[in-house]
């Protein structure tokens, strides 16, 4: 049974930081890229960043040299370390596990909040 399970998500103030972690299992961890989602009400979920199995990272633009994404294949768990964070990041945020071409495996999600 594959579980990825997102944490670290709450409250946050403009200009604060947050730092979410996916702690995954069930699956060869090292063979899969992560991915970080989020969604806010009433809008389509959007792609933030992604880490491949060898560690290259790519970054939507809202986000490039706000956000982090990192692994760490011998513990099985990817972070997203959010800084200067926005009113606009406010979003339930998702892990995703993705393997060429159609293995696909997605988190609860975590809530990220921010607000004066």
């Amino acid at each position: 049974q594959v579980q990825l399970v997102e944490s670290g998500g709450g409250l946050a103030q403009p200009g604060g930081s947050l730092r979410l972690s996916c702690a995954v299992s069930g699956l060869s961890f090292s063979n899969y890229a992560m991915r970080w989602y989020r969604q806010a009400p009433g809008e389509e979920r959007e792609l933030v960043a992604i880490i491949a199995p060898g560690g290259t990272e790519s970054y939507i633009d809202s986000v490039k040299g706000r956000f982090t994404i990192s692994r760490d294949n011998a513990k099985n768990t990817a972070t997203l370390q959010m800084n200067s964070l926005k009113p606009g990041d406010t979003a339930m945020y998702y892990c995703s596990a993705y393997r060429f071409p159609e293995d696909i495996h997605w988190g609860q999600g975590t809530q990220v909040t921010v607000s004066s």
